[in-house]
């Protein structure tokens, strides 16, 4: 936690009325909040136990890290299942699917706090920014506690307090944003590597997605907070991170004093102790010379540029209201793979969006193969309730969808084989993230192109940077070796 917060924390008067600013009250509410974990612990005669279960982005993974630390500190301990004394379901809802996945999910907590005497469960995110899901769980799951949306997570030691305190259901879903909170507590799912968010919200109302509608418009954090956080990471044993935003090359344009991207970017750099700095997700509509620029010449900065498509047809990408057409985004790549020759390029694809047809997929398969990516998330189209597209009349049918993005994905393949192929043998830098799913003599590493290789090795090398050498390639992923010094 932020030292300076918990100070404030420890130093509120609970006998006298809650303070009016940030974060002053949420210090309040937290010191209030440890009182009752406290008390109810007492009564249940063991410490509480609280679980976050988490969908989506790494925005969203992002939030759940506050709201872990926000309940730990509160006094909670870990759970290791949802069978927990305080439930939180951080939801996403870019797609219908995921919308369903949370509503399985709830009517399972249901049973369990049926069998847990004052279970509370809580349910956030971007799913709850819109109102018919809120009505849904309102009438449907009657058995939440509280409901809370992505403008006003800041106030959760607030609400999780009104929770405790309260039978009935609590709701606070704002339509916007009011400012941006600093310094609460973050609880880190790694030791080594953290994301770090540079602004939230988005402006582009791409045809397809809910985000800007649940995430509201964008809002930039001060370079000064950014810094100060990289640094504090960093001194905490943190060697990478990440740069979050709907769209990072945006960032700053809504601060008092302008600052671009590529200069926050090149700011970063120079936060000693940092090894590797990544950034999630540019839009090809904005992305610079100059950032392409700052890439190039320091080293430290990952050669991966997730470059999200979507698709290759203008007029696809007209319907999407993307902003940028086929011929322009292929340029970019060129760009990027001129200035930075060892750069891996990824990107996403939608296939089946409402009018496609094969000679827009062949526009599609023209571009990943004249680009060559690295790897392409490749999804079909999922219509969004409350989206422009949603609306369009000519909607594909899903064996239709499904044919066109077996051609897709097969073109994926072939380009992302071959880009890897041309890694055999090389020596290149990894930090080891885990040890592997699969097999536990093996230690799951990342390179600076974001590529997975498997070594060798024991937990004592987990968040290391170490030289590896890529030894075998199974087409998204290498086997290798660490190289030890002689």
């Amino acid at each position: 936690m932020n030292d300076s917060f918990e100070t404030l924390v420890q130093q509120a008067d609970l006998h006298s009325p809650a303070p009016e600013t940030e974060p002053a009250r949420q210090a309040f509410d937290l010191a209030r909040a440890r009182e009752l974990v406290r008390a109810r612990g007492l009564a249940a005669g063991r410490p509480l136990t609280a679980r976050v279960e988490t969908f989506g982005c790494q925005m969203n993974a992002r939030d759940s890290e506050k709201i872990i630390g926000i309940l730990r500190s509160a006094g909670f301990t870990d759970a290791s299942s949802e069978d927990a004394d305080f439930l939180v379901y951080n939801t996403c809802t870019v797609r219908d699917n995921a919308d369903q996945r949370v509503f399985g999910r709830l009517g399972r907590a249901g049973h369990l706090k049926r069998n847990r005497p004052g279970m509370k469960i809580a349910v956030c995110g971007c799913m709850v920014q819109e109102q018919t899901n809120v009505e849904k769980i309102r009438k449907s799951y009657r058995f939440v506690d509280l409901i809370f949306g992505t403008h006003n997570l800041y106030r959760f030691p607030e609400y999780l307090c009104a929770c405790l305190e309260s039978e009935g259901m609590v709701i606070e879903i704002w339509d916007r944003a009011d400012r941006i909170v600093e310094a609460l507590p973050v609880a880190r799912k790694y030791p080594f590597k953290s994301g770090v968010n540079i602004s939230f919200g988005c402006n582009n109302f791409c045809s397809y997605c809910i985000v800007p509608y649940v995430r509201g418009r964008e809002r930039s954090r001060a370079p000064r907070d950014i810094l100060h956080e990289c640094a504090q990471l960093a001194a905490d044993g943190v060697v990478e991170i990440m740069l979050l935003g709907q769209n990072v090359n945006s960032y700053g344009r809504d601060l008092d004093t302008p600052c671009s991207f590529a200069e926050l970017l090149e700011q970063v750099c120079r936060v000693e102790g940092l090894r590797r700095i990544r950034f999630m997700t540019p839009h090809p509509k904005d992305l610079s010379d100059d950032l392409i620029r700052v890439i190039a010449e320091n080293e430290i900065i990952a050669r991966h540029v997730h470059l999200p498509l979507q698709s290759g047809s203008d007029r696809i990408l007209r319907r999407m209201n993307r902003r940028y057409t086929k011929e322009q985004y292929i340029s970019l790549a060129e760009k990027i793979r001129a200035r930075i020759p060892d750069v891996s390029i990824t990107t996403d694809i939608i296939v089946g969006f409402p009018g496609e047809t094969d000679a827009d997929i062949d526009d599609t398969i023209d571009v990943v193969r004249r680009v060559g990516f690295d790897n392409a998330f490749t999804f079909i189209y999922s219509k969004r309730a409350g989206t422009p597209a949603a609306k369009m009349e000519d909607q594909v049918p899903e064996a239709e969808k499904n044919r066109l993005f077996n051609r897709v994905l097969t073109a994926v393949q072939e380009t992302a084989h071959t880009r890897a192929g041309r890694l055999t043998g090389r020596v290149m830098e990894a930090l080891a993230e885990e040890v592997n799913l699969k097999d536990s003599s093996l230690i799951t590493c990342r390179l600076s192109n974001n590529m997975l290789v498997h070594v060798p090795g024991d937990p004592s090398m987990i968040g290391k940077m170490l030289p590896v050498r890529l030894d075998e390639c199974r087409g998204f992923y290498f086997f290798g070796s660490v190289i030890l010094d002689s």
